[in-house]
């Protein structure tokens, strides 16, 4: 059985009827899953309730700055706005993001005490989100969020996040690249927003690994920097737990970017992560054609239930 921590509450984060990042993401992948000829080896579990989680905002408030949560929630208390351009908050934003947070330490309390592959089917998504600033549709940073929570685990010294969406997550990375105990990898898009991520940023302590790779790509660039170059990065650094930043808008029916990945490809991706370890935490970020998008989840989550 594969966990799938989702509610409908992630729907309340509005953002308008043209937006790219749209409630319905996560409805498509849901009713996928549902109707899946593996329907029955999924559990379904909903995030533990922000009121559930005291202690929630006080560790918030050790990766992002108080003035930023702070103006998250007020644009939302008085009606919504916008981050940035491509960023808006609608009035149940703040409390859907805080439960998105929840569900991602959701995920990694399931896989440490499982130690198997869970996924977490929440929105906002969040690598673009720095500590200071909201962007690219993320208001606070999940994955780096939900590693510097796995490292105050039992047990639990090293974490890794790999990214796999086609926008670099510059937030994630200036967050953790200053953590010895956190790697950070990601292959994306290059030129692409944000403009981030060039193979010469390597963190502070060589525990950053980016991949950019051009417009028009596909499997044939994809696959050799798997077994090449991020498989042997993630398995040297011996990390007890792997994040996986999953974006899924690196799809040739993707609006937003210009890779030529398909579907059934993210299962190799996924294949390679399991090879290294099953204890995986897969968080959704990007993805914006709802077909690709759901059948890109369904292709991670099959290779999980093997």
């Amino acid at each position: 059985m594969l966990p799938v921590i989702y509610t409908d509450e992630f729907l309340e984060h509005k953002t308008g009827k043209y937006h790219p990042e749209r409630p319905e993401r996560l409805s498509a992948i849901a009713h996928a899953l549902k109707s899946s000829t593996f329907a029955e080896k999924i559990t379904w579990l909903s995030p533990t309730p922000v009121s559930e989680n005291p202690s929630l905002i006080p560790f918030l408030e050790t990766v992002h700055t108080p003035a930023y949560i702070q103006k998250v929630r007020e644009i939302a208390a008085t009606g919504g706005g916008y981050l940035d351009g491509d960023t808006p908050v609608s009035p149940r934003s703040y409390d859907v993001a805080l439960l998105a947070v929840n569900a991602w330490l959701d995920g990694v309390d399931n896989v440490l005490s499982s130690q198997n592959p869970a996924f977490v089917l929440a929105r906002p998504p969040g690598h673009h989100a720095e500590s200071d600033a909201g962007m690219g549709f993320c208001l606070f940073s999940n994955a780096a969020i939900a590693a510097i929570y796995a490292l105050k685990q039992p047990g639990i010294d090293r974490v890794a996040i790999l990214d796999w969406d086609v926008h670099h997550g510059n937030g994630t990375q200036a967050i953790v690249e200053n953590h010895p105990q956190i790697a950070y990898c990601s292959l994306h898009q290059y030129p692409c927003y944000p403009g981030t991520g060039r193979a010469v940023e390597r963190g502070f302590y060589d525990n950053v690994l980016n991949l950019p790779v051009p417009p028009g790509s596909n499997m044939s660039v994809y696959q050799p920097l798997f077994s090449e170059n991020i498989v042997p990065f993630l398995a040297n650094f011996q990390a007890d737990l792997l994040i996986i930043s999953a974006g899924y808008d690196a799809n040739a029916d993707d609006p937003l970017a210009s890779i030529n990945l398909q579907p059934q490809d993210y299962g190799l991706f996924s294949n390679y992560c399991l090879g290294i370890t099953r204890k995986i935490v897969f968080g959704l970020e990007g993805g914006y054609d709802l077909s690709s998008l759901a059948a890109s989840v369904m292709a991670t989550i099959e290779c999980c239930l093997v």
